[in-house]
């Protein structure tokens, strides 16, 4: 029997009734085998890496797990768990808490104040050079290659690299003195220690919107530029009204992905100071503190900070997300 949609409603016509989901979901897997089949190993490692972890993390967030009550073997005894459910209890003593603000919203702001200063200068240094590669220069390909190069070798190695010469006796200090100025402590004093990590985090990170950038510029139309400037249009006007423009679409893409990364950016605080910088830590060095450099290691608290990045970086998401689109059609209008 035939089976008609009405177009208006959307609704079936006919006496034949809907398909069971069971029915449709064979039907699917007779039709798309081949792609299930495909995507199957993806799902299995998506699953075991990343699904069963958050999954398991949000549930020990809901305890008061810790080294001490966690299951645990000691030589030929084995010792059972016994930690118990406490419901949403490790969440508010994380945010309302007595020691709240020295547990988290203090590394909470100076996290937010390090992913703004350092997405900043990112931006800002990566499209100077961008700028400066884009034109015709004698050895621009030398220049792009040198450029690139801290992008290219490995975190730990830029970092310990930078750590050995921040050191008191390191070659920074050393030219410091030689030049009779003040010779700061990088990695013991506060203020010092969030400057040296966020002047480590720029150099790792300009290369990768240098190259972003770079590829945006080119992609420009060079019309726009001839006309703007038979229009009699300044230099700066050019930048204005032609380059941020058709920039547009690049830059809240890596801007997005460089708020996340520098956010979640693990490597360069942890490597440069370890535990020994309590206040340089941001949130996740800190959730790292809690679960794996203390005694006794809080894998609760440890979790909830975990789950808590993650909904802070959803909703930042979402908004921003909500902005770009906002403003994409208002420009359009």
């Amino acid at each position: 029997m035939t089976v008609a949609i009405d177009r208006a409603t959307g609704k079936r016509r006919g006496d034949a009734p809907r398909p069971g989901l069971g029915r449709r979901l064979k039907h699917s897997y007779q039709k798309n085998w081949y792609a299930y089949a495909m995507i199957a190993p993806v799902v299995v490692v998506l699953g075991v890496l990343v699904i069963y972890p958050l999954v398991y993390g949000l549930y020990l967030t809901l305890t008061d797990a810790n080294s001490l009550n966690t299951a645990r073997t000691i030589g030929v005894n084995h010792i059972d768990a016994t930690y118990k459910f406490i419901g949403l209890d490790n969440y508010a003593d994380i945010l309302w808490g007595p020691t709240a603000y020295d547990r988290f919203w203090s590394h909470f702001l100076w996290t937010v104040a390090w992913t703004a200063l350092c997405v900043a200068l990112h931006y800002t240094i990566g499209l100077g050079l961008a700028l400066l590669l884009n034109q015709k220069l004698r050895g621009r390909t030398v220049y792009r290659l040198l450029l690139i190069l801290p992008w290219a070798v490995p975190t730990f190695v830029t970092v310990f690299g930078w750590r050995f010469m921040l050191a008191d006796s390191g070659i920074i200090n050393a030219a410091l003195d030689a030049l009779h100025l003040p010779t700061p402590q990088w990695l013991e004093d506060t203020f010092w220690q969030r400057f040296a990590a966020i002047m480590v985090n720029t150099w790792c990170g300009v290369p990768f919107m240098m190259v972003s950038l770079l590829g945006g510029l080119q992609s420009i139309d060079g019309t726009l530029y001839e006309a703007a400037e038979m229009d009699g249009a300044s230099a700066w006007q050019r930048f204005r009204y032609v380059t941020l423009p058709g920039l547009r679409t690049v830059s809240s893409t890596v801007v997005l992905l460089g708020i996340i990364w520098t956010f979640n950016q693990f490597a360069v605080i942890f490597l440069l100071f370890g535990n020994t910088a309590p206040d340089a830590q941001i949130l996740v060095t800190w959730a790292y503190y809690l679960g794996f450099g203390q005694q006794p290691r809080d894998f609760a608290q440890s979790a909830a900070y975990g789950i808590l990045l993650l909904a802070i970086l959803i909703v930042f998401t979402s908004f921003y997300r909500r902005w770009l689109n906002r403003n994409e059609q208002q420009l359009a209008i």
